[in-house]
């Protein structure tokens, strides 16, 4: 049987990314000062000026490590030094690359919670990605009946209180992964139905009442970590999937 630590592996020496590689990358955000200050030299003026405004310096150091990271990692597809790279936002703040790519776009997405970090990156296909830690929601079956469908809150109402906050956490990874990768943002969150079922992966059901739309995208459950749960969703079904771990 397959453990966390064997699902996740140290990336090669040589990366390449090709079309058909969609590569899911993990990182810790609890680092040494040291590092933390190293990464730190590698953010724009304006991703250190977002890091100063946190009030907590746990938070800062999230976010320096976050971002951080996201360069060391693009850079290495790239071949440029992590500080080279320059974003570009969306309306809704969803980050892209500005810096002209050999071979066509490198597309990403990241996420993180509780001191974790996931980042997707592909080329020239739409991707989103989201992690979240289970944590107790005490209000489940009313947050699941205000931004869910009726069918997937009709799932969650019907289990048992354990079983209710894992679906509840695999529909909410599964409809954020997909909106981030859109770009459309958490307003969208009932416009996007998952198939839930305890101990089965979900999986897209419709999106906006339209099953064929949902067809063109694929949606991949990903353990992380015990205690998380998280989710990539990728446009078309022609890829080949590798988890790397930073550490």
């Amino acid at each position: 049987m397959k453990t966390f630590k064997d699902l996740w592996q140290p990336p090669p020496q040589n990366l390449v990314l090709s079309e058909e590689d969609v590569h899911i990358w993990r990182a810790k955000l609890d680092l040494p000062v040291v590092q933390i200050q190293q990464l730190a030299q590698t953010l724009s003026t304006d991703e250190q000026q977002r890091a100063d405004k946190f009030y907590f310096e746990k938070d800062k150091k999230h976010f320096i490590a976050g971002r951080g990271f996201l360069r060391v990692i693009l850079a290495r597809y790239l071949d440029l030094e992590p500080a080279q790279l320059k974003f570009a936002y969306s309306s809704r703040g969803k980050p892209t690359l500005a810096n002209i790519t050999p071979g066509g776009t490198v597309d990403f997405n990241l996420s993180h919670s509780r001191g974790m970090a996931l980042y997707a990156v592909t080329r020239n296909r739409q991707i989103g990605i989201d992690l979240e830690y289970i944590r107790s929601v005490s209000d489940v079956d009313q947050l699941a009946k205000r931004f869910f469908s009726p069918r997937e809150s009709a799932v969650i109402s019907s289990l048992s209180p354990e079983q209710k906050q894992e679906e509840f956490f695999k529909a909410w990874t599964g409809k954020e992964a997909y909106l981030k990768a859109t770009g459309d943002g958490l307003a969208g969150l009932e416009e996007v139905e998952i198939f839930l079922n305890p101990g089965k992966p979900a999986a897209l059901l419709n999106i906006q009442g339209d099953q064929q739309a949902a067809s063109n995208w694929c949606l991949y459950p990903l353990a992380v970590a015990p205690g998380y749960l998280a989710a990539v969703a990728v446009k078309g079904h022609d890829w080949y999937l590798r988890m790397l771990d930073m550490s």
